[in-house]
């Protein structure tokens, strides 16, 4: 089938896209790979129980608005469904229900958000050990919250998730805080700036807050940190304790389960397997699409909005997604130059405005260069158990790219297909070698993106 638009992804950046392409009278495939829309910040919205909606908060019940908005008969809504390749001429791969299948755009737009940067500490791979994340996905999906568990890392999402706890009556146990004073001091000259966000601003201040009135235990500014498991059950038993030094000082806590968080990144995975520019971001420490201010990639029928364009929030994805729009309905003859500009106008200023504290924020909780640059035992390939040593040792034997790890030690050519350890590994190399990780550069990502068996290949028709 052949659309005006088709977007990959239906969280808060595609579903706006999706209803106000509708609105100007495009044809709109949206694609996911979930039951329902609203991405991983909206996930199961509109399934979830009352008392899911209390514990996760307001920010969680706007999606369900969004989701509401799909409902239009230009908007085709395919999901469970897991996009394998993308083509510049718009079209679009994926399988869903064992068989696989495609449509055609005449423009794309990638929504695919963000994914969680990889935390590798040593005993991260350990049963018991997960990232906040994955702990969210089962809270919105199955309603099941993590009991005497220490949170570990930075980042807002770290207070969220200790806040939905609190909600859910399973108080953190601790929170072992990675940003410093440094942090603090190096982030302060930006937050006079920031105060154009104040809202942002003001609902750290409350989590914060809430956490102080609750009593959670907060150990700041935590270093070589570690999990461990009985030392009968040896490498692989679960994490019954994490180590880390705080204040000079060792210190050991046990718990039921470990939450580990150092922020999210952008998702790129298909916007590199098309070949698009782009850019290190020194601020968000990751690579993000060079793209304009509408969100045109350097492949002219093709967008990116959202937080796969940059972290800026489910707010500001929504607002990505409707600039992208507007760009869009003008190359298809429906507004012209004048109109979206001057309806452009005011989601800028709302964007800007959005955005005012991401600067403080991102300087703040950035991750620090012992999660970035790990211990040379430490496993940073979860899928090919490459370990950081490895990658160095690629390093002596002349390895200069990420690309050629694979060639050295398969590290990014399993499952994931470099998702997880992709910025690690380039960190270690641009330090190793001495060059900046624009010039390492990351993993050439080819399809299949996604795994596909040979079957569902095989059904799709001769000749596609």
């Amino acid at each position: 089938m052949t659309f005006d638009l088709v977007i990959v992804g239906s969280g808060p950046a595609g579903m706006q896209a999706a209803r106000q392409a509708a609105d100007f009278g495009l044809k709109v495939a949206i694609i996911d790979e979930q039951h329902q829309a609203g991405g991983q910040i909206y996930r199961n919205i509109s399934k979830a129980s009352a008392r899911q909606l209390d514990v996760l908060g307001p920010d969680y019940s706007a999606g369900q608005k969004l989701v509401d908005d799909l409902a239009d008969e230009l908007i085709t809504h395919i999901t469970v469904a897991t996009v394998w390749k993308v083509q510049k001429t718009g079209l679009v791969y994926f399988t869903r229900n064992g068989k696989a299948d495609h449509v055609q755009g005449r423009h794309l737009l990638l929504a695919t958000g963000a994914l969680e940067r990889a935390c590798p500490l040593p005993g991260w791979t350990r049963p018991g050990v997960m990232t906040v994340g994955a702990a969210q996905i089962l809270m919105k999906s199955g309603g099941l919250v993590p009991n005497n568990a220490i949170l570990v890392g930075s980042g807002p999402l770290l207070y969220l998730m200790a806040v939905q706890m609190l909600a859910a009556g399973c108080k953190p146990k601790a929170m072992l805080e990675t940003q410093s004073l440094s942090s603090l001091r190096s982030a302060l000259p930006l937050l006079p700036k920031g105060f154009a966000g104040w809202s942002m601003l003001m609902k750290g201040a409350s989590y914060l807050t809430k956490l102080q009135w609750a009593g959670v235990k907060r150990y700041k500014a935590v270093e070589e940190i570690s999990l461990h498991g009985e030392e009968q059950d040896g490498a692989n038993g679960i994490a019954k304790h994490v180590c880390f030094t705080h204040k000079g000082q060792r210190k050991k806590l046990k718990a039921d389960i470990f939450l580990l968080h150092q922020g999210v990144v952008p998702n790129t995975q298909i916007s590199r397997s098309l070949g698009l520019t782009h850019d290190w971001q020194n601020d968000q420490v990751c690579f993000t699409p060079h793209i304009d201010e509408f969100g045109r990639t350097s492949c002219f029928n093709i967008h990116n909005a959202g937080d796969g364009a940059g972290i800026g929030g489910a707010y500001v994805a929504a607002l990505e997604g409707a600039l992208a729009v507007l760009d869009i309905a003008h190359d298809l003859g429906k507004i012209d130059q004048t109109e979206r500009d001057a309806k452009a106008k005011s989601l800028f200023r709302k964007r800007r405005d959005a955005l005012a504290a991401r600067p403080f924020l991102d300087r703040l909780y950035a991750p620090p260069l012992g999660w970035r640059l790990p211990q040379d035992k430490t496993i940073v390939c979860r899928c090919e158990e490459v370990t950081a040593g490895d990658i160095r040792s690629y390093v002596a034997l002349g390895c200069t790219g990420p690309n050629q790890t694979k060639a050295f030690g398969r590290s990014g050519m399993g499952p994931c297909q470099g998702r997880y350890c992709g910025l690690v590994v380039s960190d270690i190399l641009a330090h190793e070698t001495g060059q900046s990780q624009q010039e390492v550069g990351s993993y050439r990502i080819r399809a299949p993106i996604k795994p596909v068996t040979i079957a569902e290949l095989a059904s799709l028709d001769p000749g596609e």
